[in-house]
């Protein structure tokens, strides 16, 4: 049976470290955990909110709903021809899953290295990082289906993923409890070396093709420099999204601005540095009151104690306005606000 508690402290459960607190909350550690919590007439009526991780959540005030932790553990590995499949439950943490993917001679998680958060909080995001995204690494999840009542298997698919976007931010949000995910890794093996800094800090090495664990530990040498550990300052890593724009209005803003920082996408759009854009307007390192903007990298909104997260809201408005205002593009949060 899950663990109950009442206007339970969810500090310790959201990376910025805001001082809020859930009218319930339930450790989660299996489906049959999951099962009792929905089911716990305390919880009856109230909505309901799933904390993996907290590294992608801003909390702006007390929750009155049933908050599950999800805390459901799990690794398995079956080979295929063409693929390692490989299963983890929600709870674990992400990048010790990538770790343990690799420690186990099973590559492809690599460039997603030192992402916080759980395994089941990924898919939600799509999270990705220096030229990989998980949907290129998905095989498909277990879920609760809230409206059949029953868990059901998501195929890649049916999750419709997106940039940083997928079913689970939309129709889906308040429908799918994810407990479980499957990636596929491919074989062979390729490295994907195509995003630049990657490439040249790799550069340094002697190596024509690095192997799967010097790729991880670049990717976390290149994290450690830019972001800050949560543990340290609270944060949830890239707080904007990097905008994407039409080719007419990136050749527009690069006639104007010679030192802009976009890329060409596959449909010929161009993603734009949010990071480099907000640099821009003067706000990196700056602070207000509690809250601020990290002073190696713009795109990364802390809270050093004390604050709120409407605190921080105000500022990542300021920003966006500033944005706005000076490029005419719109910059959006990554974090899901609550």
């Amino acid at each position: 049976m899950a663990d109950f508690h009442e206007f339970y402290p969810l500090r310790r459960h959201n990376s910025f470290g805001f001082d809020v607190r859930a009218r319930f909350a339930a450790h989660v550690r299996s489906e049959s955990d999951l099962l009792c919590a929905l089911a716990d007439p305390r919880a009856h009526g109230l909505p309901l909110v799933v904390l993996g991780g907290g590294s992608n959540v801003v909390l702006t005030r007390d929750i009155d709903a049933l908050v599950l932790l999800m805390e459901i553990p799990g690794y398995a590995v079956v080979a295929g021809d063409d693929a390692y499949l490989v299963t983890a439950g929600a709870g674990e943490n992400w990048h010790a899953l990538v770790c343990r993917t690799i420690a186990d001679g099973l590559p492809g998680l690599e460039n997603l290295a030192l992402i916080p958060g759980t395994a089941g909080a990924a898919p939600i995001q799509n999270i990705g990082a220096y030229g990989v995204e998980l949907r290129e690494r998905f095989d498909s999840l277990r879920a609760f289906d809230r409206h059949s009542g029953e868990f059901v298997r998501l195929a890649l698919e049916q999750c419709q993923f997106a940039y940083r976007d997928s079913l689970f931010k939309r129709e889906g949000r308040d429908r799918y409890i994810i407990t479980a995910v499957t990636l596929r890794l491919p074989l062979p093996w390729q490295p994907v070396l195509g995003y630049a800094e990657l490439a040249r800090e790799l550069a340094q090495e002697s190596a024509a093709a690095p192997t799967a664990d010097r790729i991880r530990e670049a990717v976390i040498a290149i994290r450690t420099r830019k972001l800050p550990d949560p543990a340290q300052i609270g944060n949830a890593g890239s707080f904007f999204k990097n905008p994407v724009v039409a080719p007419g209005q990136r050749d527009a803003l690069l006639a104007r601005y010679p030192n802009l920082v976009s890329h060409v996408q596959p449909d010929g759009s161009y993603k734009l540095a949010a990071g480099w854009l907000i640099d821009q307007c003067g706000f990196k390192g700056v602070s207000d009151g509690p809250v601020g903007v990290y002073g190696k990298q713009a795109l990364v909104l802390v809270h050093h104690g004390g604050g709120t997260g409407q605190d921080l809201l105000a500022l990542a408005r300021r920003i966006a306005d500033a944005v706005q205002a000076r490029f005419g593009v719109r910059i959006e949060p990554e974090p899901v606000v609550l």
